[in-house]
């Protein structure tokens, strides 16, 4: 009898029509999206040559951006000779990062024409999905090499100084550096709610 009630309630709950829109349409509204995988903001930030996240492999261990480093250079007391360098090391990223983002986004969109056109087979398929890859892999490195080449202008000092000014030391959770989406950083932090 218990297993009874129990399936009939299970039965109930998955008939309920909210639960039913909760846990079977979370993509509802996307499928209007130019290219089903990016928003229009991603595609932004990609033809901007911004960072969208991927070198935080780099940035939260101690090895500072350009970018950032850029927007601190007063508070730590770079020298003229390290903005110059700093300011070099930016622009041929933004550069890099612009021709590589277009190329991210036509891969990205390739694979989603492929889908809504039809007939797409297994082996078209690996070739579509491997040259999203290797773009989106050619554009982290961009990024996260910025990041290495950056740290070598930078004094120790200079990067603690750094960390201490992005947040770094403090509870990632409770401060969020300037600059950054709020949500996002925490959900890249691991921080609950």
């Amino acid at each position: 009898m218990r297993k009874l009630i129990l399936l009939v309630g299970l039965l109930m709950a998955a008939s309920d029509p909210s639960h039913a829109e909760e846990t079977h349409r979370p993509y509802a509204g996307l499928q209007a999206r130019e290219i089903a995988t990016l928003s229009q903001s991603d595609i932004d930030d990609l033809e901007a040559g911004r960072g969208w996240g991927f070198a935080l492999a780099a940035e939260l261990n101690g090895h500072p951006g350009p970018a950032h480093v850029l927007d601190l250079a007063d508070a730590l007391g770079l020298t003229a000779d390290q903005v110059a360098r700093v300011e070099r090391i930016f622009e041929d990223m933004r550069d890099d990062a612009m021709e590589r983002g277009v190329a991210f986004i036509a891969a990205e969109r390739a694979l989603d024409t492929a889908f809504s056109q039809g007939g797409l087979g297994a082996a078209e398929l690996a070739a579509l999905v491997e040259a999203a890859g290797q773009a989106r892999s050619a554009l982290r490195y961009v990024h996260l090499s910025r990041h290495l080449e950056t740290v070598e202008i930078l004094t120790a000092d200079q990067i603690a100084a750094y960390n201490i000014l992005r947040g770094y030391t403090a509870d990632p959770c409770q401060n969020v550096p300037e600059g950054h989406n709020a949500d996002m950083w925490r959900r890249h932090n691991g921080c609950e709610g």
